[in-house]
């Protein structure tokens, strides 16, 4: 937000968000509507004034759960184990690339839905001014494709595009590919 807010009234930016990623450049969508040329969803959640997708299940495996408020309240942090990456997240990136992300895996913060549900807030105005695109990542197992396909029904974007053979981390397993699309897609809407 830091940057949306310093950079140039006259110019415009892409913006791309992957995976919860989505949620953060809606936020700036609704926010910075006149400094977005697009904005592109890379598999990412797509929230909009037509659906609320913030109820995302991470499944178990072998995923650490903290509940720091106490066992009877929601839990408060996960950490992704290498178990779930393997088979969830990076199953057809290259065997290097899995075990650099096995060793910079972070806990990251579960924000109450209901403190999310009142940061993001969208409007037609704002939001639906900014054109959208969703690519969508078939074999993503981190977010299906059947979900994809609920955000895009619920949430109709201006475009939708598709990466084959890539799993959730895209940029690691297909960048080639994602390169290419997201190059397309800037010179499309710029």
């Amino acid at each position: 937000m830091e940057f949306m807010t310093s950079f140039p009234a006259d110019e415009k930016v892409v913006v791309v968000g992957h995976s919860l990623g989505g949620l953060l450049i809606s936020k700036a969508m609704e926010t910075f509507p006149e400094k977005i040329s697009v904005a592109v969803f890379l598999s990412a959640i797509m929230p909009g004034p037509n659906i609320n997708t913030l109820n995302v299940i991470i499944p178990h495996l072998d995923n650490r759960i903290t509940y720091d408020n106490g066992p009877t309240n929601p839990p408060t942090t996960v950490i992704l184990g290498p178990k779930f990456l393997a088979a969830n997240v990076y199953h057809l990136s290259s065997i290097k690339d899995l075990a650099l992300a096995t060793t910079l895996v972070r806990p990251f913060y579960l924000y109450p839905l209901e403190d999310v549900a009142k940061e993001i807030v969208l409007s037609r105005e704002k939001y639906g001014s900014v054109r959208r695109v969703f690519i969508v990542v078939a074999e993503n197992k981190g977010l299906k494709k059947d979900f994809q396909q609920l955000l895009i029904e619920k949430n109709p974007p201006d475009e939708v595009e598709e990466i084959e053979g890539s799993d959730h981390m895209t940029m690691m397993s297909n960048p080639q590919q994602l390169f290419t699309t997201l190059l397309g897609i800037a010179n499309k809407y710029t």
